[in-house]
């Protein structure tokens, strides 16, 4: 099940583009967003994001779920 908090964490990376910075701008930890997106690449099934070392692009799944978000 997708939940709405994990959709907040999927835009915040999209917007900042790392994991570190996300969790600045959601005032939480960064292994607190790693396991929120983990969580939802699990209840999407599809990979959502492509890691380039510290930063993030979406692929088309989380271009299509950010845009919904």
């Amino acid at each position: 099940m997708i939940e709405a908090r994990h959709l907040r964490v999927l835009r915040a990376v999209a917007a900042t583009g790392s994991f570190s910075a996300a969790a600045r701008e959601l005032g939480c930890t960064q292994p607190a967003v790693s396991q929120q997106m983990k969580a939802l690449e699990s209840s999407a099934g599809t990979p959502l994001l492509i890691r380039t070392g510290r930063e993030m692009r979406l692929t088309q799944a989380g271009e299509v779920l950010v845009r919904h978000a």
